[in-house]
């Protein structure tokens, strides 16, 4: 396969961190309409150079050999020529220290499809959304909230958003915009290592939400007949809220199951 496979070219790179990145590209062609939650495959060639930062790799990438990985996709849903990327670098990885090797005008692959059931918009009417993520996971509810943040005025939404340090809080600025703009928005991002300066909330998710963090703060009950959740990021996270859940009679959304538990694992 030739690099005249690559299909989009990368309009805009902000680096929040060298680690981590907001990354923006444009598709030559639209693509389908997809729905917020959802993910499409970025790929690049494994000839193309490796970011400074990065490390040495576990195994060699073959040259001419398209490496494609899934990233959840950040912009809104109307917008099919412009997609955004919320990005972090597995530096001995294979892919991610390529892409954050990129600069605007460079050339990159993005699948024609787009996947995924994490359809943070399919809930019942009137019921509150929580959406809890560490790290990355965060970029589908950016893509929810930036689509359909005006049509759900009737209901709560929540973020909770767990990372390390405070510039780890990739769309910090935009969230709290949204909790200024719209009374029924509330956020609540939370550090782990934090500095002496911050004066949030601190250490990880699970403590504040078994400790009535969204029912004290916000007035959201989590009960599975008022309030759908979504979970996406650390498989840690995920694993001990879900059973937090569990036990307050949610049941884990499927094909196959309509549950107010909704999971997405990286």
């Amino acid at each position: 396969m030739a690099s005249d496979a690559y299909n989009a070219t990368v309009t805009s790179k902000i680096l929040l961190t060298p680690d981590l990145m907001i990354l923006r590209v444009r598709t030559d062609e639209p693509r389908s309409k997809f729905k917020a939650g959802q993910f499409v495959r970025l790929g690049l060639f494994g000839k193309e150079p490796r970011s400074q930062n990065s490390a040495a790799p576990v195994k060699d990438a073959e040259p001419d050999k398209l490496i494609k990985r899934a990233y959840s996709i950040a912009s809104a849903d109307y917008d099919t020529l412009n997609f955004e990327f919320y990005i972090s670098q597995i530096k001995s990885g294979q892919l991610t220290p390529r892409l954050f090797a990129l600069e605007p005008g460079g050339r990159i692959w993005m699948d024609d499809r787009i996947l995924g059931m994490f359809d943070i918009n399919d809930t019942p009417d009137g019921v509150n959304i929580v959406m809890v993520a560490t790290g990355t996971g965060l970029a589908p509810y950016i893509s929810f909230l930036r689509s359909y943040i005006k049509d759900h005025q009737d209901k709560k939404l929540a973020v909770i958003h767990g990372a390390a340090k405070e510039w780890d809080l990739g769309y910090f600025t935009e969230l709290t915009f949204l909790q200024n703009a719209f009374g029924n928005f509330y956020y609540f991002p939370t550090l782990v290592d934090p500095d002496p300066t911050w004066n949030g909330l601190t250490g990880y998710i699970e403590k504040h939400v078994e400790a009535g963090l969204l029912e004290k703060e916000a007035g959201i009950e989590l009960n599975p007949d008022k309030t759908h959740v979504f979970l996406c990021g650390n498989p840690n996270m995920i694993n001990s809220l879900t059973e937090l859940l569990t036990k307050k009679g949610y049941v884990k959304s499927s094909k196959k199951v309509e549950g107010s538990l909704h999971v997405e694992k990286f």
